[in-house]
């Protein structure tokens, strides 16, 4: 079979899964910086610097939905690039925790569209999956390198 060669989609996503995991460690500061001002009478630097609990807030969602939309976007990517290549799925373990990490990623995100004063299991939930998101990262992360190592010359 004469295909075209999917470097370029490769390409695309080792810049989504870098900057996924820049928006993963944004997320981590601000939720912390979130926590502490919640928490503490003082304001950290970092929420201060930012225009206060409202701006950190902000930048957190903004950092939450960017880090959904790529996460998407490398699922899509690897159905096609792997489908287009070798014409099926589950060559390796990177299908299962790819699929976990998208999994974590969509119940984190829920989760925190549920955190208010009449849900007080969300806030628990959602700082509990992202513990684990970070296991996850680090097991797509290793998976997918061996992955990588199969399309390179």
């Amino acid at each position: 079979m004469n295909l075209p060669s999917f470097l370029w989609l490769w390409k695309i996503a080792a810049w989504s899964m870098g900057l996924s995991l820049l928006a993963y460690l944004m997320l981590a500061i601000t939720g912390i910086s979130m926590f502490r001002a919640r928490t503490s009478q003082q304001f950290p630097f970092v929420t201060s610097f930012m225009g206060g609990n409202q701006g950190v807030r902000s930048l957190h969602y903004l950092m939450g939905i960017s880090m959904v939309s790529l996460v998407l976007l490398l699922l899509a990517i690897g159905i096609v690039g792997t489908l287009g290549h070798f014409g099926s799925l589950g060559h390796s373990s990177h299908l299962a925790s790819g699929l976990i990490v998208v999994a974590l990623v969509l119940l984190s995100a829920f989760s925190a569209t549920q955190i208010s004063a009449r849900r007080p299991w969300a806030r628990p939930l959602h700082i509990g999956v992202n513990i684990i998101l970070f296991v996850g990262f680090a097991w797509v992360s290793l998976t997918g390198w061996i992955v990588v190592q199969k399309y390179l010359p």
